[in-house]
């Protein structure tokens, strides 16, 4: 077994391939010489990312290349790089250089003087406007609200791991993915160091996207809005209890006609948007019940590319 494994996958990556091997190369021969790996996990990419990577396996003995049959996104591609990594640390990190490879060298520093698990980077300060950071700043605060357990903030892809912490992560069978929660909820012993992420591209995290991994994560680790549905469902059933026994008492006892179409409109279309909304949740929930019940592979290989192009 290796010392090192380097893991990034590749998704319209193939201007960032060559510098990212060159400076992780670079990085991991200074830790820990020549005894080190880098796998690329090529994620359907539409671009010819595959080709460049491919390419550079004739004269970099230390890459491999594994070519998914399709679009699996992007978590279930770094389970597949974690899958084939044969190092005794994995040095996970996204290839587009926004997370720098040298910072491979730090979390090796902090890992030994900490003798931890994992260590993982969390951003300074988040890039972008004023407006992305809001959003962000709000999606967490949303993810603390209604998640089971403290989910870290500002998180990147980057972290160090030891084998053990990977052997266990990778024992997670859901094949609905959000691997940040289960980064955290694998357990050991993790500790965080504070980066300073680069800004090569525009970000692809729409306020839209990160609404929807917001819905993604929370019904995927937690059973909170279930558990709402049920009270919002009884502090109704006793507001209108009390108002039905307020309409008996003003028309016996105090002999007033009772009427008011328009709060009876109101109500019709807030209980039944009420309805609505709670028949969706619970949809969520059960959708991802019957993906997990087909129990289809979490991702598929087409082929793998060892340095000097052989193919296994």
């Amino acid at each position: 077994m290796m010392k090192l494994s380097i893991v990034a996958t590749l998704y319209n990556s193939a201007r960032y391939i060559d510098e990212f091997c060159q400076r992780a190369a670079d990085a991991a021969r200074q830790l820990v010489g020549d005894d080190f790996e880098i796998v690329l996990v090529n994620d359907g990419s539409p671009d010819n990312s595959v080709d460049v990577a491919i390419s550079l396996c004739d004269r970099l003995p230390f890459l491999r290349v594994v070519d998914l049959s399709r679009n699996f996104g992007h978590h279930k591609a770094m389970m597949a790089g974690l899958t084939h990594a044969r190092g005794e640390r994995v040095f996970l990190i996204d290839v587009d250089l926004e997370e720098s490879p040298e910072w491979l060298l730090d979390f090796a520093t902090q890992m030994e003087q900490e003798q931890c698990d994992v260590v993982y980077g969390v951003q300074k300060r988040r890039k972008g406007g004023w407006f992305e950071r809001w959003s962000g700043d709000l999606y967490y605060r949303l993810i603390d609200l209604l998640l089971n357990f403290a989910h870290p903030r500002n998180i990147t892809t980057a972290r160090l791991m030891n084998l053990s912490y990977v052997e266990a992560l990778l024992l997670h069978g859901e094949r609905e993915i959000v691997i940040s929660g289960l980064w955290y909820i694998t357990g050991f012993k993790q500790t965080e160091h504070i980066v300073e992420k680069k800004s090569t591209s525009k970000s692809t995290y729409s306020l839209i996207h990160k609404f929807s991994h917001l819905v993604n994560v929370v019904t995927s680790f937690s059973s909170k809005p279930l558990i709402a549905i049920f009270f919002s469902g009884m502090t109704i059933f006793s507001c209108s209890l009390v108002y039905a026994a307020y309409l008996v008492f003003i028309r016996l006892f105090l002999s007033l006609p009772v009427d008011g179409w328009t709060s009876i409109m109101v109500s019709v279309w807030l209980l039944g948007g009420l309805t609505i909304l709670f028949v969706g949740v619970i949809g969520i929930y059960l959708s991802k019940v019957f993906a997990e019940t087909k129990q289809r592979p979490l991702f598929i290989v087409k082929d793998v590319y060892d340095g000097h192009k052989n193919k296994n």
